[in-house]
């Protein structure tokens, strides 16, 4: 047997690229009994429209929460609820995923604001166990928002670290097998403000993940609400406008034995836009990570990295027009040309308008800004896109935004999670997506890759959309009016504000008065949950339990896919930062990027999933290392294998 040691490189067949016997239902099929009019007008186009397209989408996802033994439900802060006003708290939390224990199964943490947050154990089979308390986790009193694992120490598992609002940032050491302990203070890492998005990544190429931290701006006043969460300012929609508000965000170097430093001033990265999330993208290709920032209320900036020693504001020259309203963001290559490109959500600027839910063609426009504030703008409207953009990456540094020519414009979205749902070698994408209370529904988004050229509207036809039982609302309050709640102003009015529709909810005889609110996703992890070759979604609800949403797509059809592992020697244990391209025997090569970035407000640590569509097998895998080393591994590599690529050391100095 031919030995590939010397290539260092394993090859291990799993259970994961094999198909099962056909037991589910048809695609795209809903129940027609529950499920709204509008949605089951927009089910009937969709399949229209799919009618013409060569994508494989003949199959379908199901909500298997009650059989993942997953019991976990996302609470929210009153001033989400019965004390409703416009405040980034209604902006959520994440959900991460990594394999903890080390036995081989991704297990899944979920981010929450009342309550502690979770980590559930895959246990196989699409079953997982509540492990949170076992592994030191449980954390109560603190407003959490986004998670992040990563190896901070580079000894093989991953490490988490959690943000929150004004309770403190927190970093967990992993210390094996799934058992955690907290090292915030010993790591200086113990922020206290108004927290979102955690990124980790190399700056500085010194295989060492450093971690950055985006922060909104102050939102909040002094005074505590009875859930002991600080009360959102009345006008905290407009915050942007007040510079006395901001809060700027930290890059922080990782300096090795668990300890950072701030070294946001050092290096010139500061950054104080009302900021979400944030991802690493190397721009000009130069080895180097630079840094996109968001800004919910504002243009984005690229950070450019001078060699991992400083930054500077290169927004100008590579990204003339932004998103105003961004909210999510992706870095990966979209139309097989092996160079990166950029999809930002934008859900914000949906926030100036009113779509009727019988108007699908709208949410998938541009927002017209005619209608908004010029002293709402700062720096004016003629920077700002008010929408998604997908920024095409031609080359030589130039970026060019193709959003609506692509076909990725949606309504209320949140942000995206990618990677290849059908197999067929296409990144495809789903957005997490809706406002909530007191706005109507809006739909999750899912975006199946038309071989680059376009994507296609697939929530429908794949059964995400409507859910399960055709709902679209919940209980969302109650209040109390002849009681404790009698001064709220939803007493008085008994109606929901702004455009939902004004009426009572569930009156009963003492005068309580239950209001609904529309269900929401916020965040969403892809991988394949139950092991068997598809790809899979786990999604983090606002105020509602998550979504197990299984694929049936290995008992549509036979899948060919492959997965890679990288494990970092000179670089970062992770590869975070790593280009990783497949070449198939007909030539074609497909990119994908090791960032870890899994959706809005998370970062996990997932292997690389390639779909090889009718390919059996690869010839040959190219790995570019971070700082731009490259490495080849030779295959052929048959479909069904996990590759395990181990980073050769670089040549000796002379």
């Amino acid at each position: 047997m031919k030995s590939f040691a010397h290539l260092a490189v394993a090859l291990s067949l799993v259970s994961s690229c094999r198909a099962r016997p056909d037991q589910s239902r048809a695609s795209g099929e809903t129940d027609s009994t529950s499920t709204p009019a509008w949605l089951a007008s927009r089910a009937r186009e969709q399949a229209d429209t799919a009618r013409g397209s060569a994508t494989f989408h003949a199959f379908a996802f199901h909500d298997a929460i009650e059989a993942s033994g997953i019991t976990f439900r996302h609470r929210i802060v009153d001033d989400a609820g019965k004390d409703y006003k416009r405040v980034h708290y209604d902006h959520g939390t994440g959900i991460a995923a990594a394999d903890v224990d080390g036995d081989g199964l991704i297990d899944v943490y979920f981010v929450n604001q009342l309550g502690s947050s979770e980590l559930w154990k895959n246990t196989g089979g699409g079953h997982f166990t509540n492990i949170t308390d076992q592994a030191g986790l449980r954390v109560e009193g603190r407003i959490g928002v986004a998670a992040a694992f990563a190896d901070i120490d580079n000894d093989g598992d991953p490490d988490l670290f959690i943000t929150t609002v004004r309770g403190g940032n927190m970093l967990f050491e992993n210390l094996g097998g799934g058992k955690f302990r907290d090292i915030t203070a010993q790591a200086g890492v113990g922020y206290v403000g108004h927290s979102s998005g955690a990124v980790f990544f190399d700056f500085d190429n010194d295989g060492l993940v450093d971690l950055f931290v985006a922060n909104v701006g102050n939102y909040t006043t002094s005074a505590r609400n009875p859930q002991g969460f600080y009360v959102g300012r009345e006008d905290a929609f407009k915050g942007h406008l007040h510079p006395d508000r901001a809060e700027a965000s930290i890059l922080y170097k990782n300096m090795g034995g668990n300890r950072f430093k701030d070294v946001s001033r050092e290096t010139g990265l500061v950054d104080v836009s009302w900021s979400g999330d944030a991802t690493p993208i190397d721009v000009n290709e130069d080895g180097y990570l630079d840094l996109y920032v968001l800004d919910m209320q504002g243009e984005n900036h690229l950070w450019l990295n001078d060699h991992g020693k400083r930054f500077h504001d290169a927004t100008a020259q590579y990204f003339p027009k932004t998103p105003w309203g961004a909210m999510g963001v992706k870095a990966f290559d979209f139309n097989g040309d092996g160079r990166v490109d950029l999809f930002v959500t934008d859900m914000h600027s949906d926030m100036f308008v009113n779509v009727p839910p019988t108007d699908g063609p709208a949410e998938n426009r541009k927002v017209d800004s005619a209608g908004v504030a010029a002293d709402f703008i700062l720096n004016g409207k003629g920077k700002a896109i008010f929408g998604n953009a997908l920024f095409a990456n031609r080359g030589a540094g130039r970026f060019e935004e193709v959003s609506d020519a692509i076909g990725v414009e949606n309504y209320w979205p949140w942000g995206p999670s990618v990677d290849d749902l059908n197999a067929d070698g296409w990144e495809d994408i789903f957005i997490a997506s809706s406002m909530n209370f007191p706005h109507r529904y809006g739909i999750n988004t899912v975006l199946l890759n038309e071989a680059g050229k376009h994507f296609l509207r697939s929530e429908f036809l794949l059964g995400i959309e409507p859910r399960r039982g055709g709902v679209t609302e919940q209980p969302w309050f109650t209040l109390d009016c002849k009681g404790a709640d009698a001064g709220n102003p939803f007493c008085s009015a008994c109606r929901r504000p702004g455009p939902a529709r004004a009426e009572c909810q569930h009156v009963d005889s003492a005068g309580r008065f239950t209001f609904m609110g529309s269900r929401g996703t916020r965040s969403a992890v892809i991988f394949d949950v139950d092991n068997d070759g598809d790809l899979d979604i786990i999604t983090n609800e606002f105020n509602a339990p998550p979504q197990v949403l299984l694929s049936d797509l290995s008992t549509r059809r036979q899948v060919h896919c492959l997965v890679v592992r990288l494990r970092g020697t000179h670089s970062n244990r992770e590869g975070l930062g790593a280009r990783v391209t497949l070449v198939l025997p007909d030539g074609r090569r497909l990119l994908k990027v090791m960032d870890g970035r899994s959706g809005y407000l998370s970062q996990s640590v997932l292997p690389l999933y390639f779909g090889l569509d009718q390919q059996t097998t690869a010839q040959r895998l190219e790995v570019t290392w971070l700082g731009g080393r490259p490495q080849v591994v030779e295959g052929p590599f048959a479909s069904g294998q996990t590759i395990d690529v181990v980073e050769t050391e670089p040549p000796a100095t002379r």
